[in-house]
């Protein structure tokens, strides 16, 4: 995809790196961002993200209409501390359940760029997990 695309998503970040949730409706989105925003992350967008290329970095922005709000399935929509933008460090895949305890690198291509892919994970430490990962990155190790 070039250019501006809107995709069916949500979207937090910590410091201005981003995690990015794609899936299915019902998959668990919205309610893995409020676990993280519950962890110090802020909301990007929920339901609607709007993904560009700026300067080699994949930007997440939020439609105009819904910035500031995060629907909670079975308790309606609510207001929420956001950030106008921020970079995609990594992408979740949450329609797949990773079946792996240390996973091999994965990547998708958004925008003409190549970012890291994550599947859903299973357990409470998911959501910390990510948050920790947007906070330090990845090891080399």
């Amino acid at each position: 995809m070039n250019g501006p695309h809107t995709v069916h998503a949500s979207c937090v970040a910590y410091d201005g790196k981003a995690a990015l949730f794609l899936g299915a409706s019902g998959s668990g989105k919205s309610a893995l961002a409020l676990r993280m925003m519950a962890l110090g992350c802020d909301l990007v967008a929920d339901d609607r993200v709007v993904l560009t290329a700026q300067e080699g970095a994949l930007v997440a922005t939020c439609p105009e209409t819904i910035a500031g709000l995060i629907e909670a399935r079975g308790i309606g929509i609510l207001n929420a501390a956001n950030v106008p933008n921020a970079v995609v460090q990594v992408v979740v895949d949450m329609d797949m359940q990773e079946q792996d305890r240390l996973p091999e690198t994965r990547y998708v291509t958004l925008c003409d760029l190549r970012t890291p892919l994550i599947h859903r994970g299973v357990g409470d430490h998911f959501g910390p997990a990510i948050v920790q990962l947007l906070k330090a990155g990845w090891s080399n190790r």
